[in-house]
């Protein structure tokens, strides 16, 4: 796979330590004849260790904070792309400390926005969340002004700054999720589960990757692009890790959905639906142009206006052995 957008290009990816970061500049090395990669953030130890790992003559580490737009300007001189990953998403940790969420989650995000059209970045892509649908806590509160910020930065950047957006769901396996903390304890004889009825959307770090790669080749600005994936049944999850583990059911914490939703109602009524993704559309008319938006409007459909993409009315399903095959996969 060649990743054309990315070729003889600068790429720079805020919170290029972690999770998501760390796999998409692999994957960018790897899959891409991209010029020069730049891995911003705050964390000088993992720097060192991707450095350390990596040794590609490619990659440039920048020591920063997107809470500091200064740094910001001088790290996106000459850039062609930012993929902004850096976020804080901790959900009791955020509720705990709301404005420090909103320092870097929302501050953050408008400096990248400004840094980026200020210095003429070609692309700037946000890495979303489905809890910024319909938000029901402070984090997802965060990134859904974040996505507001990214798509009305369109109407300032006079076209030659394109900014979108990606939202998907809980990744297989990334740090601090509940698949690594049951994978931690196979051997439990006890686990706490919020609700047997819960539900969450489920997406691999090679679907992720195939999403960005996609929302980077088509995007025009003021998109937000919506992966199809499956849903499974927080239970399924629980007896295909643990599943000798005694279950307390401890109720849902504050903060928390029964379901989530990558595509609300609201939104249904200006989402595109291509074969693999949904695209939602700006509905700002200083932003929307049929002409900007041709190639998604004659490939895709328009939805019904009581669509919404829910986890438990979701379509695609995850079986327990499909999730255990899939994690064993990321494990490789």
């Amino acid at each position: 796979m060649s990743l054309e957008y990315a070729n003889n290009k600068t790429i720079l990816v805020t919170g290029g330590t972690g999770s998501f970061g760390r796999r998409y500049v692999k994957h960018l090395l790897v899959n891409s004849s991209a010029k020069k990669i730049i891995i911003f953030s705050r964390d000088e130890r993992k720097q060192h260790q991707m450095r350390q790992q990596l040794k590609d003559a490619r990659l440039r580490f920048f020591l920063g904070d997107v809470r500091d737009l200064p740094r910001l300007q001088r790290a996106l001189y000459g850039v062609d792309i930012v993929v902004h990953a850096a976020a804080l998403k901790q959900i009791d940790t955020l509720e705990y400390n709301p404005f420090e969420a909103v320092k870097t989650n929302i501050i953050g995000s408008q400096n990248v926005i400004d840094a980026g059209i200020d210095l003429n970045v070609e692309k700037v892509l946000l890495i979303s969340t489905d809890k910024a649908a319909q938000p029901a806590n402070l984090y997802g509160s965060t990134k859904l002004c974040a996505e507001k910020l990214f798509i009305n930065g369109n109407s300032y950047s006079r076209g030659k700054t394109s900014l979108s957006c990606v939202r998907y769901g809980n990744v297989i396996g990334s740090r601090g999720s509940i698949v690594e903390t049951l994978l931690n304890n196979r051997e439990a004889k006890k686990v706490s589960i919020t609700d047997e009825r819960m539900t969450r959307f489920w997406i691999t770090y090679d679907q992720a990757m195939d999403l960005v790669d996609f929302a980077l080749t088509a995007m025009a600005g003021g998109e937000i692009f919506i992966p199809k994936i499956p849903s499974m049944k927080l239970v399924d999850l629980f007896e295909a890790l643990v599943p000798d583990a005694e279950r307390e059911v401890v109720g849902i914490r504050p903060g928390e959905k029964l379901h989530e939703l990558l595509v609300t109602n609201e939104e249904a009524r200006h989402t595109i639906e291509l074969e693999d993704y949904y695209v939602i559309l700006p509905e700002d008319p200083s932003i929307f142009d049929e002409k900007r938006y041709k190639d998604i409007l004659d490939d895709g459909k328009e939805l019904h206006t009581d669509f919404s993409y829910a986890s438990h009315t979701n379509s695609i399903w995850l079986t327990p052995e499909a999730l255990v095959e899939l994690i064993m996969k990321q494990l490789q």
